[in-house]
Formats: structure tokens, sequence, C-alpha cells
């Protein structure tokens, strides 16, 4: 016979025994089914990883397809924080080359991983091989190489990560990148080794290659040319442009002093600006052609009327006082141009009015190009609402009208193609094909300012731009920069030249820019115009036209 205690205790522990089997069932339903997703969850990250694949960063070609950047290995330097084998070591070697790294290591102690330099030199690789310590490791890593430095402001820039940070490598990022193959990777967590399926969660696509309408060999030929010039002048900087008056494809976008691309470490970024389109100028006499041809279209005068120039180079045209460079007498509107006489030019401007602000409108001045660039800015023509007693006069001879090169080049198609205005492009695949521009002037027109122009380079200012046997149209303009006090200075001055190049169907418009000789006695008939003269034959030579 059992007893009551007994009965007791055999009570009791089944009923603790019936407790714990509750405790472990409602624990195990919390588990499988109220935090189903939260362990499931959990256990996904010890034996799931995520991979992502990026595909190469695709090529870009010029025009004659040589490659103008591609994908190129590049070395970095790790460590591994949290399983260093002779921490002081590192440490004396870091402090020696790698200074700023030792910081960076001091709030990554546990990291699994930590870059301490990327993109390093040759020089370094070979020194790291016999000199770092053992907790150094390299890695390769995709990188970017441009075999042409001189288009660094154009083509543009990778970061560090490979993504564009400028130029076309910007423009066209996730064209020329792709997008990664993202993939899961089953794992076992406690070997590490991977054993389960790999599954495709996103499938990526390789980058596009792009073809440029850039020649590369005829923009080292106008670097060198622009270098030169800038050296000989001691000049500040300088710029050309390149540009087919029909379809608007841009030969070539030169800027000096540019920075070297392929230099991992950039001290003045601002190098990198392709400065034909970024920056804006007042540009001078060279803005006296769209002057003319606002006079001529709008039938104010023809090219051999005459207009007295006062024989001096001080003039007062509206009650405003100002000079021009050399004294004339009467001049026909054709050699105003020639000679470029702002007293002649600011009359002109006074019979015409606002529609000078019209014409200047007309031609692409204060409005966007067409063409897309990073930065690219739309100048500013100073409306006539805003005019004071001197617009006139300014507008007359390049002041108060602030514009690009790349305008300037636009606009000075018109006098090359029969008169229209055309969409700068340096994409290949975007190149003007079938477009219909409208016409913007009168054939007699244009008739008669290309022969102002090719009188300016045979007779004129510009005879310093005119090449043997090849047709040769254009302008020099020398302007005074503003300086620190807000008032334009004798002593900086910016001289360009836009031209127009012709033997048979072929035909370019090159305009070229210095700024800020060392001399300030120059004008652009001595700096621009024999920049261009230089360039075109090269051009001439180079496209086996001469």
């Amino acid at each position: 016979m059992i007893n009551k205690i007994t009965k007791l205790r055999l009570s009791l522990l089944a009923a603790l025994f019936l407790l714990f089997f509750s405790i472990i069932v409602i624990n195990l339903y919390c588990i499988q089914i109220i935090k189903h997703h939260f362990f499931s969850s959990l256990a996904q990250q010890q034996y799931t990883v995520i991979v992502k694949t990026l595909p190469a960063r695709a090529s870009l070609f010029d025009s004659k397809n040589n490659i103008i950047a591609t994908e190129k290995s590049i070395t970095s330097i790790f460590i591994t924080p949290n399983n260093l084998k002779n921490k002081n070591a590192l440490l004396l070697f870091l402090s020696e080359h790698y200074p700023q790294a030792i910081e960076k290591l001091n709030c990554h102690a546990q990291s699994h991983f930590m870059y301490v330099a990327r993109n390093i030199s040759d020089a370094e690789i070979t020194a790291l091989a016999t000199h770092a310590p053992e907790d150094i490791f390299l890695l390769d890593e995709p990188g970017r190489w441009y075999p042409v430095g001189c288009l660094g402001p154009v083509v543009g820039k990778t970061d560090i990560d490979n993504k564009g940070i400028s130029g076309i490598e910007l423009l066209y990022n996730e064209h020329l990148a792709g997008t990664p193959t993202t993939a899961s990777i089953e794992k076992d967590a406690r070997s590490g080794r991977f054993y389960f399926n790999k599954k495709t969660l996103t499938t990526g696509h390789e980058g596009q290659p792009l073809h440029l309408t850039l020649d590369s060999t005829l923009q080292f030929l106008a670097y060198e040319e622009l270098k030169e010039t800038i050296k000989k002048f001691n000049a500040k900087e300088g710029a050309v442009v390149i540009m087919d008056p029909f379809t608007g494809a841009l030969s070539a976008m030169v800027t000096y002093p540019c920075a070297d691309p392929n230099c991992p470490h950039l001290d003045d970024v601002s190098l990198l600006k392709n400065k034909v389109v970024t920056e804006t100028y007042e540009l001078g006499s060279v803005m006296k052609t769209f002057l003319a041809l606002a006079a001529l279209e709008e039938k104010l005068y023809l090219p051999e009327d005459t207009i007295d120039c006062e024989n001096s180079k001080i003039g007062y045209v509206n009650g405003m006082k100002f000079s021009t460079w050399k004294e004339h007498g009467h001049l026909t509107l054709s050699e105003i141009i020639e000679f470029s006489n702002n007293i002649g030019t600011a009359k002109i401007a006074q019979k015409l009015g606002t529609l000078l602000y019209d014409h200047y409108q007309k031609c692409g001045f204060g409005k966007p190009t067409g063409l897309t660039f990073p930065g690219q800015q739309k100048g500013h023509v100073t409306h006539p609402k805003t005019w004071s007693k001197a617009s006139l006069n300014s507008l007359s001879f390049g002041y108060e009208i602030r514009a690009t090169l790349l305008q300037l080049a636009r606009a000075f198609s018109i006098f090359a193609n029969g008169g229209y205005l055309p969409t700068p492009n340096l994409v290949s695949d975007t190149a003007y094909k079938s477009q219909q521009p409208s016409l913007l002037y009168r054939p007699e027109t244009i008739h008669h300012m290309r022969s102002i122009l090719e009188k300016t380079c045979t007779q004129g200012t510009a005879h310093a731009a005119k090449i043997p046997g090849v047709t040769v149209l254009g302008k020099t303009g020398t302007a005074r920069l503003i300086d620190e006090t807000g008032t334009y200075s004798p002593l900086k001055n910016i001289y360009t030249f836009a031209g127009i190049v012709e033997k048979g169907s072929y035909k370019r418009v090159i305009v070229t820019f210095v700024k800020e000789a060392e001399r300030h006695d120059l004008y652009a008939s001595s700096v621009a115009a024999p920049l261009f003269e230089r360039i075109a034959q090269k051009m001439l030579i180079h496209d086996k036209v001469i």
C-alpha cells in the first residue's frame, strides 16, 4: 500500500514534470511559431552570404576607335586589425610610411579588414616586397587607365571605387559601369566552407562602351601647341575647341594646364575642369562679328557703307567715353570689323538698339548649347531692361556679355554652314544625323559676313591666321579682365581667336584662347591668331586635307 506521503510526492513530481513539459512546449511554440521569422533570419545570417559581383567598367573610344579610357588593375594595401601577428612592427612601419593610417587603426582595432592606402605606385609596391612587415597585405582592385592624359578634362575621372566623378565618366557612369549581379551563397556556419547552392537574386549586365566624337591625336596636337604658347607668353592658362560646323561633332576640347587623370592623388581638382564649357568670359572684339551680322541682317547697313570713326583713339558715343586701339577716319562696315575699330562698332550698335540683344540671343549666347556636360554654363547677356547708358557701347565690343568658348564656336558655325546653329555633341551615337535646324540668316547676309571675315584674315587684324592654299575666316578679340577691385585691369587680359578653316567640302571651326600673358601690351592678333594657324596646319595634315 502506498501511503499518503508517497502519493503526495508522486503527485508533486508529476506536477513538476508537467510544468517543465509545459514550459518546453510553450518555449518551442514561441521559437517555432511566434518568433519564427526572427530565428530564421538569425540562422540565415549565420550561413547565408550575399555576394555582389561588379562587371568590368566599359571602355571609351575616340572617333578613330582608339581607346581613351579602359580598365586597369590597381594595387592597394590592407591589414586585418583583429588578427595582427606583430602589432609593434606594424605600428613602426605605419608611422614611417603611412602615418595617417595609425589613427584609423586605433578606431578600427576589432575590424576584420582595413585599407592602409589605395592605388599605390609601382615604387611603393617594389619597396613593400622587401620591407613590409608580415601584417601588411596587397590587394588587386579594378581601376581606370587613360592613355591620353590631356583628354582628362573631357573624359573625366573615376574615384577610388571606380565610379565616375567628372566629365564623360560621370555623365555616363551607369552606362559604362553596368549593374552588379547579386547572389546568395549558403555556407557551413561553423567551418566557413561553402557547400550549399549558389542562388542568383538579381542578374546584372555588362557596361556598354562609348564612342566619342573626339580625335585623341588631334587633341594631343592642339594641346602641345597650346602648351608652347602658354609657356612662350608666360600666360596663366588657355583653351582650344575644334568643331564640325555641320554636325556639331567636337573633335578637340583642350585646356592647359590640366591634370593627368591617371594621377591617383590630385592636389588641385580644378585642373580637371573642362573650361571650354564651364567658364564664361567677356570675350571682347570677337563679338563684333555678330554685331555686323545683325546690322546686315536688319538691312541697316551694307558692307560698303561708310562710318566716321573720328580719326581718334578716344571716342564719345551716346555721351560715353571709351578708347580704340588705333585711329581711323571713315571706314566701311567691312573695314570696321577688319580693323576692329571700337568707335565704328559703337555707332553701329546705337543704330541697332535692342535688336543687338535679340541677335546675340539668336546666335545662342546666354542660352544652353544643347550639349549635356557636367558644370556647363549658359553665359549671360545684359537684358535691355537693365541697360545703363554705356551698355550698348559695351555690348558692341564684347563686354556685358559673357560666353563660353563652346558657345563662340557654335555661333561661328553659322558662317560655315550657311546660317544654321548646330547642336554640339561628344558622343558619336548621338551625333547630328537627320536633325534639320532652322535657317537663322539670309544667304545674302552670310555671304557678306564670309567676305568680311576672310578679309579680316588676309588684310586685317587676323592676318597671322591665314594659311596658303586654304580659306580662312575669322576674328580676333582682346579683352580686359575685372580684378579684385571690381574694375577692368590693364594688367590682366584675355586673347581669343574664332576662325573657320575650309578646303573644298572640308570645314572646321577652331577657337583659341589665352588668358593673362605676362606682357600687357599684346593683342590677340599676336597671341591667339598664330596659335590658331599652327593648330589648323597640323589638323589639315592630320586629316589629310593638305
